[in-house]
């Protein structure tokens, strides 16, 4: 499966007036350079009488594809400007645009610069930053008198449990880091006595956000 890397937990959106200029900073994560241009035309489709809508995005595991636009504002002031703050940020698989609607004061390239880069990272905090963690998804199967002993020890240790499901026998169902599932699987079996079965599912990511996994 693929690495550990920084993204976006969901979309986020931010607002700030410079010298009457209104920038809007719109940020997304994404799975394609597809899905990076249908959100760039969908910001450009809500705000189509804006004066501009500047746009970066930054898609693959090594940062394979990288594009910006100025969207007529001068050369070097907006687009490349916005890529350098998901590139500082070392985000993957993200979109950003700041829109802008023109307030009748020339802000100059400095200023220019300086307002794209912050509703850029305004909006990139609004989408929250999280560490995407390669995990696998797990199926415990037991018999009910063992339920209350081992979700209260996954709770304890701060798994998430995703699902229970209650049929002939109890089914949980749960992401485990991909390099703990051996440890995981020690300790269920151990804390069972071997009567737990333990089936491992299919690929999928855990988000990180302060120090906290989250589905």
């Amino acid at each position: 499966m693929g690495k550990i890397y920084k993204t976006l937990l969901g979309y986020g959106v931010a607002e700030v007036e410079i010298k009457k200029s209104k920038f809007i900073g719109h940020a997304s994560p994404v799975a394609s350079e597809e899905e990076a241009i249908k959100f760039i035309e969908k910001i450009r489709a809500e705000h189509r009488l804006a004066t501009h809508n500047v746009y970066a995005y930054v898609v693959g595991e090594n940062d394979e594809i990288q594009r910006f636009s100025d969207d007529g504002e001068p050369s070097g002031t907006a687009g490349m400007p916005v890529l350098n703050v998901i590139k500082k940020q070392e985000l993957k698989n993200v979109v950003v645009v700041v829109t802008r609607y023109f307030g009748g004061i020339l802000l100059g390239a400095g200023g220019l610069v300086r307002a794209y880069t912050k509703a850029a990272k305004m909006g990139i905090d609004a989408a929250g930053i999280v560490e995407k963690i390669p995990a696998k998804e797990l199926e415990l199967t037991f018999d009910y008198n063992l339920l209350g002993k081992i979700q209260n020890e996954l709770l304890r240790r701060d798994y998430l449990i995703k699902d229970i499901s209650y049929a002939d026998k109890v089914i949980i169902t749960l992401p485990v880091v991909e390099e703990k599932v051996s440890e995981f699987k020690n300790f269920i079996t151990d804390l069972t006595a071997s009567r737990c079965d333990i089936r491992v599912k299919e690929d999928v990511y855990l988000f990180k956000k302060d120090g906290k996994y989250i589905l």
